[in-house]
């Protein structure tokens, strides 16, 4: 992957957010976020995906501030999205993103995400879910509209809660970050993303490990002399989706880098799509009201 242009997407805010980032979930030690911040950086990668309850914004921080002039790069040269917590949605919400910018030690958040359509504490079927949303995405485009929030949209929403939000809001979403692999193709999901402009971004592209051994995903990576996880990385960027491959390994950041140097076959890309069988791997948030 070229370190200088990495391969992006357009988002509704006219801004280009690059199609492979780093996750950072269960990152929990600074060391091992410096390290795979470094591995990451040299790989080219030049997108970082947070969340205040991942508990490592502060870590995250402090290793892009020491690492980007190693590898000759500004704050502008990267891509770095954060999460409202689910305890904060609602009327915490301004002070939860706040503190997230806080933690991060940044002036401004590239993409800030509700990460979750419920709230804690609540049950799944509360009905001031709805409201809290509500609260929250103001909260949002508040600090959107003060340039702290560069561009803000949610994770983990169905179609329900992308067309309630659509009705309601006065900034719409850039993006929404969602389980998504060949097991779970989330066709409606996408469908809605498209009808609205949002882009559809992936978290999970390897089903929690489970997929590296599936039977078909093994076989083409065979075919194209590449890894399974590769495989399962390029099957989404090649539609447009954007990544975030979680890893502390540098072998396996530098292994996910690499996914555009090949292009699967439109055989290959149908075998991996016919797989979906709606499969998660992630805690769902369909019941959420």
């Amino acid at each position: 992957m070229s370190s200088s242009t990495p391969p992006s997407v357009l988002l509704n805010t006219g801004v280009q957010m690059p199609l492979l980032g780093l996750g950072t979930y269960k990152l929990l030690d600074p060391e091992g976020v410096y390290r795979a911040v470094d591995a990451a950086l040299a790989a080219g990668y030049r997108a970082f995906d947070s969340a205040a309850v991942y508990r490592n914004e502060a870590d995250l921080g402090r290793a892009l501030k020491e690492l980007l002039p190693k590898h000759g790069l500004t704050r502008e040269d990267v891509f770095i999205t954060s999460k409202l917590g689910p305890k904060d949605q609602g009327e915490r919400a301004m002070e939860g993103a706040l503190h997230s910018l806080a933690q991060l030690d940044l002036a401004y958040i590239d993409l800030y995400l509700i990460h979750w359509p419920g709230t804690r504490d609540l049950d799944v079927s509360d009905q001031r879910n709805p409201n809290n949303r509500a609260q929250s995405w103001a909260a949002l485009e508040e600090l959107h509209a003060e340039g702290k929030l560069k561009a803000i949209g949610v994770s983990n929403y169905t179609p329900a809660h992308m067309r309630e939000l659509m009705q309601s809001c006065r900034i719409p979403p850039a993006v929404l970050q969602v389980e998504f692999h060949p097991r779970f193709c989330q066709s409606e999901l996408r469908r809605v993303c498209e009808e609205y402009g949002v882009c559809f971004q992936a978290y999970s592209s390897l089903g929690k490990g489970e997929l590296v051994s599936d039977p078909v995903v093994m076989e083409v990576a065979k075919t194209c002399e590449c890894t399974p996880a590769q495989v399962l990385l390029r099957w989404a960027v090649q539609q447009g989706v954007p990544v975030l491959p979680k890893s502390s390994n540098p072998d396996r950041i530098k292994d996910n880098s690499r996914i555009f140097d090949f292009t699967l076959s439109k055989t290959d890309m149908d075998r991996l799509s016919a797989l979906d069988c709606g499969q998660k791997f992630c805690r769902g948030a369909s019941a959420v009201v």
